[in-house]
C-alpha cells in the first residue's frame, strides 16, 4: 500500500478529515452550481470513500472523492480552488489518484462530466480518459437538467 501522504512536486496529497470540511465545502459552493453539502461529505466519508486534499505550502488548494468497488474506482468529485486553477494541481490530484487506485488492483477509473465542460472533458481526455456513454438528465441544472459524458480510464 502507497503512503497515503504523497508528495508531488511540492504538493501533498493526504486523506481528508471532518477538520477540512469548512474550506472542502467553501470550495464546493464556490466551484458547483449544485454543490454538494457538508452532509454529503460526511455520508462520504462515513462510508469510507477515498477522500483526499492537495495542499501546496500546508495550504488546501485541491479536494477529491473516490468510491473504490472491486477493480474499480469511480471519481465523485474533485475540484480545485479557483484562485488556484490552471496551475496543474486537478491533473496531479487525479494522477495521483489513478495511480494509487491501480496499485491497488483497480483495473478501470470512472467519472461523469457535465457536456458543458469543456475544460474538465479536455483535462480528462488528456489524462487517458475515453467516453464510454452518456447519462441523460444526470446533473441538475439551472433549468432543467443537463446530460453527463461517463469517460474510463484503463488503469
Amino acid at each position: 500500500m502507497t503512503d497515503p501522504n504523497t508528495t508531488l512536486s511540492g504538493a501533498s496529497i493526504a486523506p481528508m478529515s471532518t477538520d477540512d470540511l469548512d474550506w472542502v465545502c467553501a470550495q464546493e459552493a464556490a466551484l458547483q452550481a449544485h454543490p454538494w453539502t457538508r452532509g454529503n461529505f460526511m455520508d462520504a466519508l462515513g462510508a469510507g470513500n477515498e477522500a483526499w486534499i492537495m495542499r501546496v505550502a500546508g495550504e488546501p488548494v485541491a479536494y477529491a472523492v473516490v468510491l473504490r468497488v472491486l477493480d474499480e474506482a469511480h471519481l465523485l468529485g474533485i475540484g480545485v480552488a479557483v484562485s488556484e486553477q490552471r496551475r496543474g494541481y486537478g491533473r496531479r490530484l487525479l494522477q495521483h489518484l489513478c495511480e494509487r487506485a491501480a496499485k491497488e488492483g483497480a483495473t478501470s477509473f470512472f467519472l461523469e462530466v457535465r457536456v458543458s465542460n469543456d475544460a474538465a472533458q479536455a483535462l480528462y481526455r488528456g489524462m487517458g480518459f475515453d467516453e464510454i456513454g452518456r447519462r441523460r438528465g444526470y446533473y441538475p441544472a439551472g433549468v432543467g437538467r443537463e446530460d453527463a459524458i461517463v469517460m474510463r480510464r484503463t488503469l
